[in-house]
């Protein structure tokens, strides 16, 4: 089941990414967001940083393996805007 976070996390994606043939439902919340997966590569792990810090004001590491951690796929991308919106 998607949460409303998940949802708006994918709605962002695909708008700041410019993904024109994927609609929410084509992301599936469990599969991997770089390589395999929806294919991003590190420009768009970039480009989705900056969405990410505009819209929920969240500070990410651009090298540090926590921030690989958090962007694995869709699940841990949202528990990572939960966390740091609470704050």
């Amino acid at each position: 089941m998607t949460t409303d976070l998940e949802h708006e996390l994918k709605q962002l994606i695909i708008d700041t990414l410019e993904l024109e043939d994927v609609t929410p439902e084509d992301i599936d919340p469990d599969e991997p967001l770089f390589v395999e997966g929806l294919g991003l590569d590190s420009i768009d792990a970039l480009e989705l940083g900056l969405a990410l810090q505009k819209r929920y004001g969240i500070q990410l590491e651009a090298d540090s393996e926590e921030t690989r951690r958090h962007f694995a796929n869709l699940r841990t991308l949202a528990a990572l805007v939960e966390a740091r919106r609470t704050q």
